[in-house]
């Protein structure tokens, strides 16, 4: 069974966050431990200093095994 990351994205002054956004699927959990931390390092040095400090802007991700996965061309 496949595991998906998703992400959520999150404003601590807006006291809100954004939709959870699906990034990719994995082949176990361990692999997809590491891809969330590597995504949201990514996420956060393209965001910027700047908007992540004046917003407080964190970033969470989940990883869940995914039993809707479908295979390509089954």
């Amino acid at each position: 069974m496949k595991v998906a990351l998703v992400m959520i994205i999150c404003s601590q002054i807006a006291g809100d966050c954004m939709p959870p956004h699906f990034m990719k699927h994995y082949d176990n959990f361990y692999e997809c431990l590491i891809g969330g931390y590597e995504e949201a390092l990514n996420k956060t040095k393209e965001i910027g200093k700047t908007e992540i400090v004046k917003n407080e802007i964190i970033i969470k991700f989940n990883c869940y095994y995914d039993t809707n996965y479908k295979k390509q061309g089954v």
